[in-house]
């Protein structure tokens, strides 16, 4: 049991801090649960050896970030076996508090982002993140990763050419956002094929995860004709199985959960939206990765 310290907020913020950071880092929900916990956990240790501690969001974010090196290390081969597509585990973010927060997670917690942050190494992957969004210096980040200063100057500059190059453009009205995915859904609903056509963009793609769990695409798909009978036929089958429906912010963009009758949820959707048009379809459906929402929706 890690002891609360002071009123009692301290721990709060810094499993928050610690979890934003692992996430970001292993777009899981669950391993950013167990490092954040394991690095409180150091943290307190410490403390109780009495170590001189200046700066606990610091040192925690120091431990997170190792955790998190290790953790994608060991997953790369997992990752690299995968059956079909792997995206992040879904993030339910409705209650990201304030116009400032709602930005920070459009801009880095979106899955086309944290896709993109697959392709850089576990080392690249922290000196970007540590650096462009959470504003470390570099000095603190060279010693965090057991890297020169220049070097890492070398590693964030690289890494932020190519995420810059890959990264997509969001809306930035959340409003319009959220209208587009009731206009899509009602588009589906109804089966109008050609109102589904109209709300697409045209470079438009669907990403799905199944995992080889349950049914998915093996890659991802294009073509205005081709996602909008797709969707007019998940529509189909969801009415068929009497799912509850539940409307989210994931990962910061406008969102639908699916759930069976004993509350399990068997399908996130995200919409990636620009230039009011849909960008973008994410799909989770690998039960693996859905199991944490069940705690929050029920």
């Amino acid at each position: 049991m890690i002891e609360r310290r002071g009123d009692g907020g301290e721990l709060a913020e810094l499993r928050e801090r610690s979890f934003a950071i692992a996430y970001r880092m292993t777009g899981s929900v669950g391993d950013a649960e167990e490092i954040a916990q394991e690095a409180l956990v150091r943290l307190e240790q410490a403390r109780r050896s009495g170590e001189r501690i200046e700066s606990p969001p610091a040192w925690l974010a120091t431990v997170t970030t190792r955790l998190a090196i290790d953790q994608l290390r060991s997953a790369r081969a997992r990752r690299e076996s995968y059956v079909g597509p792997w995206l992040p585990e879904p993030l339910l973010t409705d209650t990201a508090p304030g116009p400032a927060e709602h930005a920070e997670v459009a801009d880095t917690l979106s899955q086309a982002f944290l896709v993109l942050l697959e392709t850089l190494s576990p080392v690249e992957r922290a000196v970007f993140l540590l650096r462009e969004v959470f504003g470390y210096e570099y000095a603190a980040i060279a010693e965090t990763v057991g890297r020169r200063e220049d070097n890492c100057r070398q590693l964030a500059a690289r890494a932020r050419r190519h995420v810059e190059e890959g990264r997509a453009r969001f809306e930035a009205d959340e409003r319009r956002g959220e209208e587009l995915l009731d206009e899509f859904l009602a588009a589906a609903e109804s089966g109008d094929v050609d109102g589904l056509k109209r709300l697409l963009a045209a470079d438009a793609v669907v990403h799905s995860d199944g995992g080889g769990r349950v049914a998915a695409a093996r890659r991802p798909f294009f073509g205005r004709d081709r996602i909008a009978r797709f969707m007019v036929r998940i529509a189909a089958l969801r009415r068929r199985r009497e799912v509850a429906e539940r409307r989210a912010r994931v990962n910061g963009r406008p969102g639908l959960l699916l759930s069976a009758p004993d509350g399990t949820v068997t399908d996130v959707l995200a919409l990636d939206v620009a230039d009011g048009q849909v960008q973008a379809i994410w799909i989770v459906r690998n039960p693996d990765k859905l199991a944490h929402l069940r705690e929050q929706t029920g």
